[in-house]
């Protein structure tokens, strides 16, 4: 037994930490660059956003990764694709179609790290005992958290100090992405020698594929479920991809004129760190008093703090730990909030398929967060950023109005 524990420690944090990585590389990480060397707000928006897609539609290919080959076979493989995906945005950086080339290996990223999010989910359940799951759920989150603060935070920063030193934003970030493609091959490495070889691994099946879609839509209360997890996040799908760039953007166009290193600092790990403390809490009190007695106090607590966005365009403020405290407080309630939507999500994909369910819940829920980001930089573009904050806070009420329709159970969610 201590050998089958001490093994899964050498592998379950790293697997996450992989896992975590090139997601917010992808979605954050690749929005601040794009900042960094001159890419309009619109632009950036709009293609980023359709970064979501894979992860929007992996449930429909999701079947195939347990049809071929092994899910083994799948982590490693995915981990050297995103490895030479993260190699070949770093040698495009300094060309003169660096947007258009690094889009395409983002893409690549993109596919293969939402391919390894099912593979790595799959072959945690096979490989650990259902205690051992429940001994490690902790840690693989942990790590998830660690692999963020890395990408959003120490990366970002690490870019823009090697762009004060070398003077050049173009090669601090190639360096920045050699340095992930380096760490992603040795991750690569590692798991190919550690990760276990489970018999259970061998075993492929598409069986009642088509029933497993059929029984989701079929599911009491479909349509406001459906609405719920499309428009939850509406407003915050579009600040997601607006807030970097307006703490980056110089304050003559309505910016707060930060630097890289102070956003990284700012979003990549002080508001990393309140965004999962803000998560723990949520789980703490909906396990005393159960899902239903929170819901709209989550709901409120997710999306009031978007205010702080429309202060900080209004007022401007210059003092970096004020800003640094406001995104802590609005990425505090999100953390908390989103907690209402999770265990919503493990609400409604009870029952027959229940994990099958679950990824097309969180594709709708993707699908949520990449329609509504497409267009946030033409929007702030037309309006200013003020406006636009204001806009986000209003796009929220649809999330709220669909609350009083969901059904959930008195106990849900009770310790």
């Amino acid at each position: 037994m201590n050998k089958k524990s001490n093994s899964s420690w050498a592998w379950v944090p790293t697997l996450y930490f992989a896992e975590g990585l090139p997601y917010v590389l992808v979605m954050t990480v690749s929005v601040i660059m794009y900042k960094n060397l001159g890419i309009a707000n619109s632009d950036i928006a709009f293609y980023t956003s359709w970064l979501y897609l894979p992860w929007v539609i992996k449930p429909f290919w999701s079947p195939f990764v347990d049809l071929l080959k092994t899910k083994r076979w799948w982590v490693c493989t995915m981990q050297l694709l995103i490895g030479v995906g993260l190699a070949g945005i770093a040698f495009t950086i300094p060309t003169n179609y660096f947007f258009q080339t690094t889009l395409a290996f983002f893409w690549l990223l993109a596919f293969s790290s939402a391919t390894h999010d099912i593979a790595a989910d799959g072959f945690y359940m096979l490989a650990l005992k259902e205690n051992e799951q429940s001994l490690f759920v902790g840690i693989r989150n942990t790590f998830y958290r660690i692999a963020t603060v890395t990408g959003e935070g120490l990366l970002v920063m690490l870019a823009g100090y090697l762009s004060t030193k070398i003077n050049s934003a173009v090669y601090a970030w190639s360096l920045t992405f050699m340095l992930s493609a380096g760490v992603f091959l040795a991750l690569f490495v590692h798991h190919y020698f550690l990760l276990p070889k489970p018999k259970i691994d061998e075993q492929h099946s598409l069986q009642n594929i088509g029933k497993l879609f059929v029984s989701f839509f079929k599911k009491k209360n479909i349509i406001v479920s459906f609405l719920f997890l499309l428009l939850y996040r509406f407003g915050e799908a579009q600040l997601a991809k607006i807030a970097a760039p307006f703490l980056l953007d110089p304050t003559e166009v309505g910016g707060l004129g930060l630097s890289t290193e102070s956003v990284g600092f700012i979003k990549g790990t002080i508001g990393v760190v309140a965004l999962l403390a803000g998560g723990i809490l949520g789980g703490v009190v909906v396990a005393r008093n159960g899902l239903k007695t929170w819901l709209l106090p989550m709901a409120l607590m997710m999306n009031l703090p978007n205010l702080v966005y429309v202060y900080f365009a209004y007022a401007q403020p210059q003092s970096l730990w004020l800003i640094a405290s406001g995104v802590a407080f609005e990425q505090f309630g999100y953390g908390f909030g989103f907690t209402a939507f999770t265990l919503y999500l493990i609400f409604m994909s009870k029952g027959e398929f229940q994990t099958a369910h679950y990824a097309i819940g969180t594709g709708i829920m993707a699908l949520g967060m990449m329609l509504p980001g497409m267009f946030a930089g033409q929007l702030q573009e037309a309006w200013g950023y003020a406006p636009f904050f204001i806009w986000v806070c209003l796009c929220t009420i649809p999330g709220f109005l669909l609350l009083k329709f969901l059904k959930i159970d008195n106990d849900f969610g009770k310790k």
